[in-house]
């Protein structure tokens, strides 16, 4: 039996630049499917940039508010979507998710403009669908991830801090989920090329976070903040492309999709439910040293260090550990995770947040 890996491209900083050049290849027409604000920071750029060539943009298209099957069925109808050659998907993850869900569904070639930094989804394949009520719906899996990413990181360091920062703390998850998820695996070669490449994600986020926090506050698009933003999107979306899901996802984003099942989720960015989730991970797997790390830089960062921080009173508790211990892909775990380790690894979190005050 064969395999097929369809692998992103990307280009990063002056990234519009090259817009004409890369897309005029596959048509002349693009519909722009975005967030309402991001479509208002990136449509001058974009236009500018076509405006001495082959393409055209034939309209802007707000993607519905969130990611979910009415939303895109609803684009899906839209006489825009149906002529235009490809889609321009403009703005950060769910917005993005849509559009490339459209893009699926309608077998045209999609291209990213992430307008924040906050995951992976400019450059994977996966896409994260809610129902309609916000909470985690369910994980698409698209044909292939978008033809090329536009990072353009001008405009990028002059969004809100808050996405930023949350994107550090769900790109931190990578490395330590696939790890864990993977270490008893038989891996074949794209498994295994992923596996590499995620042990790169939390070196170097380690590395430049806090001075690419900095950078960014300031709103000065530095070498820490390219590297940061590039690790943020491009490092963990070729592992997200590589690497089966079953080794992708892990007790971090468990711990995500058990905060939805809670009251007032929408408080709490995806990347920072998922950023306790790796110290929550690294705890039950007995990796202490690494998880002082992590816990230290969350602390500069201003990334979650316990329940608290991500909204889990005690009352919230027995149900947070309970939907994690259903997750999915737990059965992948090296080991057998059951409630009472949950629990035990939760407590232990506690502890030692406690003795750090």
């Amino acid at each position: 039996m064969h395999s097929t890996t369809y692998l992103p491209s990307y280009t990063i900083t002056d990234a519009y630049d090259n817009i004409a050049n890369i897309c005029c290849a596959y048509g002349k027409t693009a519909v722009v499917i975005g967030g309402k604000t991001a479509i208002s920071k990136a449509k001058d750029e974009l236009l500018s940039a076509i405006n001495d060539s082959d393409l055209q943009i034939s309209d802007f298209l707000w993607f519905g508010g969130n990611a979910t099957h009415k939303n895109i069925n609803n684009l899906l109808a839209n006489s825009a979507v149906k002529t235009a050659d490809m889609i321009f998907a403009v703005g950060g993850g769910r917005a993005v998710d849509t559009a490339k869900a459209v893009a699926d569904k309608s077998e045209k070639p999609v291209f990213t403009f992430p307008t924040i930094a906050s995951n992976c989804a400019p450059v994977t394949s996966l896409c994260i669908l809610y129902n309609e009520d916000g909470s985690f719906g369910e994980f698409y899996m698209g044909k292939r991830p978008a033809i090329h990413s536009f990072i353009n990181t001008s405009i990028i360091v002059k969004a809100p801090i808050m996405y930023f920062r949350a994107g550090i703390g769900d790109a931190l998850s990578k490395q330590y989920e696939a790890e864990f998820n993977a270490r008893k695996a038989e891996l074949n070669h794209s498994n295994e090329l992923g596996l590499q490449i995620s042990r790169n994600c939390s070196r170097q986020l380690l590395k430049y976070g806090i001075a690419a926090l900095a950078d960014a506050k300031a709103q000065t698009a530095s070498t820490a903040f390219a590297e940061t933003a590039a690790t943020i999107i491009v490092n963990t979306g070729l592992v997200s492309v590589l690497v089966d899901n079953c080794y992708n996802s892990s007790l971090a984003h468990a711990a995500y999709i058990s905060r939805t099942q809670l009251a007032d989720c929408e408080s709490h960015m995806h990347g920072e439910i998922v950023d306790y989730g790796v110290l929550f991970l690294l705890t039950l797997d007995g990796q202490l040293d690494e998880r002082n790390k992590v816990y230290a830089f969350n602390k500069k960062a201003g990334l979650p260090v316990c329940l608290n921080d991500i909204g889990v009173n005690n009352n919230d508790l027995d149900k947070f550990i309970q939907v994690i211990s259903e997750d999915k892909y737990i059965n992948y775990a090296p080991y057998t995770v059951d409630k009472n380790k949950i629990k035990t690894a939760i407590d232990d979190l506690e502890k030692y947040h406690q003795s750090q005050i």
